[in-house]
């Protein structure tokens, strides 16, 4: 019978793809690849993008795509099979990455062409991808001698391993823990959306009553509405333990160890290459540039917004008194903010979630980006798919051209990673077929729906949805024709959100409203009274919210900089120094929220997860130019598309956002967007 796998026409074929295939199907790619680089480079004495970098380019993307719906469903639908031979690959797949990125004739081939009359007639997009190509053979260790080569290789499959390891955990411990509860008093206070889906829950385990998880859109409700404090307590105890030495199920899915162990290896590998620590290896393929500027712009952005939020905190306080609060708990902070916000703005995230149903959202939003971009998205039935929620569509552009293809997953479930993420299952490319179609999955985790109601969204889900597209968007809007530079591709980390921020904006205007709400019984759009509410409560502890981001932040970057092989990973002791300098809320001494930090130890936010506020510097000041301009401004829309999602990865992210603003960014926008008005004193 054929490896699904290996088929290399046509979307996968999800419903016929078993664990039995993948690891032989990788193990014959992997070793089909390594002989055609070497026929390839033995074939030439000089050498050409068409004669060696077009067809590895191919050769990587065959690679991708087929590894692509492997990894995909083992976050979406994982299972032990399923785990066990993606866990087998990883070696594999890291062994094949650093071999590439360590032959020194392949290294020698790039550097011949980069030198060569024929580099400078190429287009840009060609030569990004050399350039890039020949940092990341640096990176890689190429001139490394024979045991550091080794030590590198070694060390990047111990890392992949650990970082697979990690996110198990996670999901394990995610999963180990339900709260079954059968006396309706208890959930006094909780929205009937969220009893409704616990009842449901229970149901399907034939079980009476309610059942809650840790899943979030479980855990969102009992934290922020709950009236029980001992029940809000005992779920947010288990929240932030998951995968640590407290809590529940202590010890039993660590994940302490493999941080350790994952800080220790990253510095190692940093000075292997010459780096004093991983915080600067990972500048090197950043927008950013030195680790002191990356700390500056986070403690400036600190500095602005420390004021307002101990005055936030100060005004919670007294609420929580008035309340009768005996003392304001971690897990009080959710539930008394949301009691002060509706008795400050009359409005919660539950009386908005009826006027955003979840087809209305999403056909609204496909309104809204045919209105900025001019393309056209239809949904195509019948495709084969890994669940039965699952949705595909395609886009249009104004010409009736296929742009894009993308995959919608949008409710959590057992088995599937949380959290929300954009993913390519293929690039946009050019082959002797003609144009490769590029496609997305787009994976979500919100309530879903309830007996014969549609799911409903809260606000807070819709600019999740939002963001999550634009990142879509930027993958599957590139007219870039080479892989490596196409979409997402090559696109340095602290640049990447700026598509998905900047779409999070049409969230919060009237116009884009009319189009993305609807109430699910009556169709009513959402009233004025309501988006009156919604807008002055925009900026409700909005600097409490900046310096919780601003924290993971320079924790995660402070954690890679001042790594010392001697004293360890001092996760905990650093934690509590930037707590001490950037927090207003201190939690318990129980959490354990590094032990779930799955963006540093199991994404690519390594020394990294700064990037979401860099990134918001961009998005926000560009869309400032539709404010001045109107959001539907179609000139600018038009703009934006062709000099920031067409383009991709094949410019550096500045020269491009330059040629859309025409200046560099300021930061004056984002601190207006994020509501910090006081500056640092």
């Amino acid at each position: 019978m054929t490896n699904p796998l290996l088929i290399t026409s046509g979307l996968p074929a999800f419903s016929h793809i078993k664990p039995e295939h993948v690891l032989p199907a990788m193990e014959h790619l992997l070793a089909e690849n390594r002989a055609r680089v070497e026929a390839l480079l033995d074939a030439h004495a000089e050498y050409t993008w068409e004669n060696l970098i077009d067809p590895i380019e191919k050769l990587d993307e065959r690679l991708s795509r087929t590894w692509s719906p492997v990894s995909h469903m083992n976050s979406v639908v994982n299972s032990d099979e399923l785990r066990r031979v993606y866990n087998d690959c990883l070696p594999l797949l890291s062994a094949y990455a650093s071999d590439m990125g360590q032959n020194e004739r392949l290294y020698k081939a790039y550097k011949q062409i980069a030198d060569s009359a024929q580099y400078r007639s190429y287009e840009p997009a060609q030569k990004k991808i050399i350039d890039n190509a020949l940092r990341d053979f640096r990176l890689s260790g190429v001139d490394l001698d024979a045991v550091k080569k080794n030590r590198y290789k070694e060390i990047m499959q111990e890392l992949s391993a650990l970082s697979a390891k990690f996110e198990e955990n996670v999901l394990d411990a995610t999963h180990a823990w339900e709260k079954h509860l059968t006396d309706e008093s208890l959930l006094a206070g909780v929205p009937e959306s969220a009893r409704a889906m616990a009842a449901q829950a229970a149901q399907e385990k034939g079980l009476q009553g309610w059942l809650f998880t840790l899943d979030f859109p479980f855990y969102y409700p009992i934290i922020t509405y709950a009236d029980m404090r001992e029940l809000r307590a005992e779920m947010y105890q288990a929240y932030v333990t998951r995968a640590s030495d407290q809590g529940p199920n202590a010890g039993q899915w660590d994940n302490t160890p493999l941080m350790e162990n994952m800080l220790a290896l990253r510095h190692e590998l940093a000075q292997l290459l010459g780096f004093p620590n991983y915080a600067a290896r990972s500048l090197a393929t950043k927008m950013a540039t030195r680790t002191d500027q990356v700390l500056m712009f986070l403690q400036d952005l600190a500095a602005r917004s420390k004021k307002q939020a101990h005055q936030e905190l100060k005004e919670l306080r007294e609420f929580a008194a008035q309340c009768g609060a005996p003392a304001l708990e971690a897990w009080d902070v959710p539930y008394y903010a949301e009691k002060l916000r509706q008795q400050k703005f009359s409005i919660s995230q539950e009386e908005l979630k009826p006027y955003f149903p979840q087809p209305q959202v999403v056909a609204g939003m496909f309104a809204i980006v045919k209105k900025l971009f001019g393309i056209d998205i239809r949904e195509k039935p019948g495709l084969d798919v890994w669940h039965k929620d699952v949705e595909f569509f395609e886009i249009f552009d104004a010409q009736n051209v296929l742009r894009g293809q993308f995959y919608l997953d949008l409710f959590a479930r057992a088995h599937k990673r949380g959290g929300a993420w954009m993913d390519e299952c293929q690039t946009r490319m050019q082959t002797h077929q003609g144009t490769q179609t590029p496609v997305a999955f787009l994976t979500c985790n919100f309530s879903p729906p309830v007996g014969d109601q549609p799911a409903l969204l809260t606000h807070d889900e819709v600019e999740t949805l939002f963001h999550e597209f634009g990142h879509g968007l930027h993958h599957m809007l590139t007219q870039v024709n080479y892989a490596g530079v196409a979409g997402i591709s090559g696109v340095p980390w602290d640049a990447v959100e700026l598509p998905s921020q900047f779409l999070e904006n049409w969230c919060w205007h009237r116009e884009a409203l009319e189009l993305i709400s609807g109430h699910f019984k009556t169709g009513e759009k959402l009233p004025a009274a309501l988006f009156d509410k919604m807008l002055a409560a925009k900026h409700f502890q909005s600097a409490m919210q900046m310096l919780r981001q601003l924290e993971f932040s320079i924790f995660d970057f402070r954690l890679h900089l001042e790594y010392a092989a001697e004293k360890g990973g001092r996760i905990f002791e650093l934690l509590d120094a930037v707590r001490n300098d950037i927090a207003v809320v201190k939690p318990p001494s129980f959490n354990r929220f590094p032990h779930s930090f799955s963006h540093i130890f199991a994404g690519g936010y390594a020394a990294g997860y700064y990037s979401y506020k860099w990134a918001e510097v961009l998005s926000a000041d560009a869309f400032s130019l539709f404010e001045e301009r109107g959001v539907f401004d179609q000139a600018t829309g038009r703009k934006f598309l062709q000099n920031i999602l067409e383009l991709g990865g094949s410019r550096e992210p500045m020269e491009l956002f330059v040629a859309f603003r025409g200046r560099e960014p300021q930061i004056d926008a984002l601190l207006r967007h994020s509501g910090i008005f006081e500056n640092a004193a």
